[in-house]
Formats: structure tokens, C-alpha cells, sequence
């Protein structure tokens, strides 16, 4: 069992990126361009890289090779984005590693890229791309190759080294839990599970019992064997239930209008673990979006256009302005979900001007935009 913090550090230990690791600051799926960069990366490490996993890093500054951190990033869907614009497309996973030296809401992302021993292409057009092309790595980049004969390995040896120095041991296993429950999260409740007598799961937040259901805020959920963070959120609920091989999880989101917010489920994520030292984690969208008046979601959505005029135009908003503020992502989604389609390009366009905002009001965006992607790419 590979211990991703310790692959993490294995693969920057090369500090250079080659053909079978790519690290970045940051990754942004947003925008097409943001996709298509990424498609690119995803396409040259899988045609590099036909018999082994290849990695991308996340949360790395180039230069200095330091851990910066990303914020957690739990798109379950990016296998649809890759199998959508992608032939022969890899498996792909993204896990968030916490690291010590980072804050709480900050992780590494850690991309796996599992090649199907065929030629990867780019089924579209994306961006500047065009459809049909293929990526290779050239040492640190990703460029258009033609293949005349089938892809050569030169990394299995390398990688299966570098992976066998991450794998997972006692020690680490029982410094992983002591510091999750006694260092990272003392001040609130937090507890710990034995599966199949070999994966231990460790979660903590503020437990609530209502109507004899418990439910839990600023969650954190690790899988410390691995050293993987399955959630984390300072805002939404969760409920969780287990059995002796099964971890289940269902999140929350708050959404409403006029001060009628309500709980909507949101996502459940089950985790089987297997006799056999495996696991699996399966994903199903629970969401159905709120129903409002037309009218009431008339007089919503100029309301949100009103505030950000005066946002790009930077002219004081009033009080009652100020308040909505901090709703206006969650509002421009609901009128989106209900059939207001100009309202996604508002909520995108807003971004640079909520994030000049403390209080809560650029993290309300970003768990909105969390909510858009997973509800988009089912």
C-alpha cells in the first residue's frame, strides 16, 4: 500500500520534471484554456508512459520546488472530462494529500495517470487545439509528436522504484492517526475506524444529533494509510455511516433564497473495503436542484446584476447590497439550475471581484463553483 505523502516527496526529490511527472502551482478546468492545458499534460504522460502510472503534482511552487498547498479539490467527475475529450483515454485519479507544514484547508494534489497501453489523442477540437493531435513529453514539456512505430518504455523501471520507496508501514499508520486526533484536530471531536483489520479511517468535526440523525461541520475525513484526504469542508454538512467493510458519506449543501435556505443532499460517496488489501470508492449525485417562481427568480437575478455593476464600476453598495453579497454565487446558481443559462457566465465573470472580499464571501464562491462542477459533469 503506497503512502501518497511519501510518493509525493519521492517524485519532487527528481525536483525536474520529465517524461513520467509534470508539477504545477495550480490547475485551473474553469475555463476552456485552463481545460485544454490540462487535457495536453494528460494526453503526453499517458502516450509517455504506455506500461506505469505517471503523476502530475499540484501545489508546487516551480522554481523553489516548495510545497505551497491547493485548496481541497474533490471532482469526482474528471474521469468524464478526460473519457469526453480524450481517445483511448487513461484512468485518472485525483487525491488530496495533506502535508504538516500547510494550513488545514490547504492540500498537494496528486494526479494518477494510468495508461491503456494505447495511443492517447485528442478527440476534439479545445481551445487552440485541434482534434486528432497527439502529446508526448519531451523531458519538462508537452508537445504534438507523430508516431511512426509504437511508443518505446523507459520509465517502468524508475517509477516501480519510486513507488516502492512510498510504500506504507506501521510506524507511519500510527503517526498518522496521533496526529490527526492530537495535533491537527484537538479542539473538536474526532474518532477512528480499523477495516479489514488493515485500513483505518479517521475523521473529526462538530457533531450535531437532530432528530436522532448526526450530522457533522468542518469535517475532515483521512484515509491514513494511504495519507489521503477523502473530505474536507468548512462549510457544508455531512452525514456518516459504516459496517465492518463499507465508509459511507453523504454531503450536504446549503442553498436557499430570502432567508429560506434548507439542506439539499448533494453527493453520497461510498468506500468498500475488500479481504483482499483493495478498496473501492463509488460516487452517486443525489442533488436535485431547488424550485423557485420565475418571477421571484426575476427580481433575484437583476438584483445579483445590480451588485455586480457597481463591483466592476466600484461604487458603494448599499445594506441591504452588503448582505446579498455573500449569496450571490449560491443565487446566480439557483437561477442558472432553473433555467437562467446567462446566469453561469455572471457567476464566472464575478470571480476576480469576490475575491478581493474576506468574511467568508470568496469561500462561499468556491463552494458554489464545487457544487456547478459536480452537478455539470453528470
Amino acid at each position: 500500500m503506497i503512502n501518497k505523502r511519501l510518493l509525493v516527496k519521492n517524485l519532487l526529490a527528481h525536483n525536474d520534471e520529465n517524461s513520467f511527472y509534470d508539477k504545477k502551482r495550480k490547475v485551473d478546468i474553469s475555463t476552456k484554456e485552463g481545460k485544454a492545458k490540462f487535457l495536453k499534460h494528460i494526453c503526453a504522460l499517458s502516450n509517455s508512459n504506455p506500461k506505469n502510472n505517471s503523476y502530475i503534482v499540484i501545489g508546487v511552487d516551480d522554481g523553489e520546488n516548495a510545497i505551497v498547498g491547493v485548496p481541497f479539490f474533490d471532482d469526482s467527475k474528471l474521469q468524464n472530462l478526460i473519457n469526453a475529450y480524450l481517445t483511448n483515454p487513461p484512468i485518472i485519479s485525483y487525491e488530496n494529500i495533506p502535508f504538516p507544514n500547510l494550513p488545514l484547508d490547504k492540500v498537494v494534489g496528486l494526479v494518477t495517470i494510468r495508461a491503456q497501453n494505447k495511443l492517447t489523442s485528442l478527440r476534439r477540437n479545445i481551445w487552440k487545439y485541434w482534434g486528432g493531435t497527439v502529446f508526448y513529453r519531451d523531458g519538462s514539456m508537452s508537445m504534438p509528436k507523430t508516431f511512426k512505430s509504437d511508443i518505446v518504455d523507459v520509465n517502468s523501471t524508475i517509477v516501480t522504484s519510486i513507488e516502492n520507496h512510498a510504500q506504507n508501514n506501521i510506524k507511519l499508520t500510527l503517526d498518522g492517526v496521533m496526529d490527526f486526533i492530537n495535533l491537527r484536530h484537538r479542539d473538536m471531536e474526532s474518532t477512528y475506524h480499523v477495516f479489514k483489520e488493515l485500513f483505518v479511517v479517521c475523521w473529526a468535526g462538530n457533531k450535531k444529533v437532530v432528530k436522532g440523525e448526526t450530522y457533522y461541520s468542518r469535517v475532515d475525513i483521512e484515509l491514513i494509510n494511504e495519507q489521503v484526504t477523502l473530505f474536507y469542508s468548512a462549510l457544508d454538512e455531512i452525514s456518516i455511516t459504516y459496517t465492518d467493510d463499507v465508509f459511507k458519506i453523504v454531503e450536504y449543501v446549503h442553498l436557499g433564497i430570502q432567508e429560506q435556505f434548507k439542506y439539499y443532499p448533494l453527493e453520497e460517496v461510498v468506500i468498500r473495503f475488500r479481504e483482499s488489501g483493495t478498496y473501492s470508492i463509488d460516487t452517486q449525485l443525489l442533488f436535485k436542484p431547488p424550485k423557485v417562481h420565475k418571477k421571484t427568480l426575476y427580481h433575484i437575478f437583476n438584483n445579483n446584476n445590480v451588485i455586480f455593476y457597481k463591483l466592476k464600476r466600484n461604487i458603494e453598495l448599499n445594506q441591504g447590497e452588503w448582505k446579498d453579497l455573500y449569496n450571490v454565487s449560491n443565487t446566480y446558481l439557483i437561477c442558472y439550475l432553473n433555467g437562467f443559462d446567462s446566469a453561469l457566465q455572471k457567476l464566472e465573470e464575478i470571480k476576480p471581484y469576490l475575491k478581493k472580499f474576506s468574511g467568508g464571501i470568496y469561500n462561499r464562491y468556491r463552494e458554489t463553483m464545487r457544487i456547478l462542477r459536480k452537478v455539470r459533469y453528470e
